[in-house]
């Protein structure tokens, strides 16, 4: 049996420039602490305020109707006939 090996996988984008990064759970244990220092978690207030902004927002809106249109079809499969 071959053991998996999971190594960093790079996030690129559309030019092939990388922009994130996946981790293996060893490594994200290193950064964690760097992590949550740099980018403190919100506040309910901030969040909250995000939501309301999203839903005055174009591209929001536009990603959101998108993402609902892809998924209609798998939807009405998967949720019981009423």
């Amino acid at each position: 049996m071959t053991a998996t090996v999971l190594q960093r996988q790079w996030i690129v984008d559309a030019a092939g420039n990388p922009i994130g990064v996946i981790l293996p759970v060893e490594e994200f244990a290193l950064v964690e602490t760097i992590l949550e220092q740099r980018f403190p978690s919100l506040d309910e207030a901030h969040r909250i305020d995000q939501m309301e902004q999203a839903a005055q927002d174009p591209l929001f809106i536009a990603d959101l109707q998108e993402t609902m249109a892809a998924f209609a079809a798998v939807d009405a499969e998967w949720w019981e006939p009423a």
